[in-house]
């Protein structure tokens, strides 16, 4: 898995990053967790929630992923829901902190020169109005398995993927009915 190729738009981003430390395997993985159609512009590391994982800027939405051994973390922002974007660096990383539908997210230890990166990227996005387009459906939700893996899942992997659909359903990208439906499929594969 480690060999297998990144897609381009993830490869081009990441050999920008100025530190990946924290967040190799969030990159290796990053696929897995975009929407179909969905297009990497900036990634850099930052902690959020107490876990150091990558944050991505798409050209939908700004995403933090962990993707651990134990448990996986992802937070995301759409773009169209972001009013605003605060910057702050110290001498060797900053802090990003995005208001969205009323909400407040920190992540810190954020790479000096790739955090400003994605704070001015979305700085410009605001000010010039929706320059990248609307927020679409979700067309391939992070928790649904591809159809080619295999079937059978463990308890582990089936409670996982529940704890992230249901963010999904909290964060409302997911509708109650998308969410029980899903529910009802992981739980028959264990």
């Amino acid at each position: 898995m480690a060999d297998e190729p990144l897609r381009a738009d993830i490869q081009s981003a990441a050999d920008r990053m100025d530190n990946k430390l924290g967040a190799k395997r969030e990159i290796r993985k990053l696929v897995e967790y975009l929407w179909q159609g969905e297009t990497v512009r900036h990634m850099v590391s930052g902690t959020y929630g107490g876990g150091t994982g990558l944050v991505v800027l798409t050209d939908r939405r700004l995403l933090f992923v962990k993707d651990g051994w134990v448990s996986k973390t992802t937070e995301d922002f759409p773009l169209d829901k972001i009013s605003s974007v605060q910057w702050s660096s110290g001498p060797l990383t900053g802090k990003m902190t995005v208001f969205a539908s009323g909400n407040k997210a920190e992540i810190i230890n954020v790479g000096k020169q790739g955090g400003k990166v994605i704070a001015d990227t979305i700085r410009e996005r605001l000010a010039s109005g929706p320059a990248y387009p609307p927020t679409a459906p979700v067309q391939q939700a992070p928790a649904a398995p591809a159809p080619a893996q295999p079937q059978q899942m463990t308890q582990d992997e089936a409670f996982a993927a529940l704890r992230q659909l249901g963010e999904l359903r909290d964060a409302g990208i997911v509708t109650p009915e998308e969410f029980e439906a899903k529910k009802k499929e992981l739980l028959n594969r264990i």
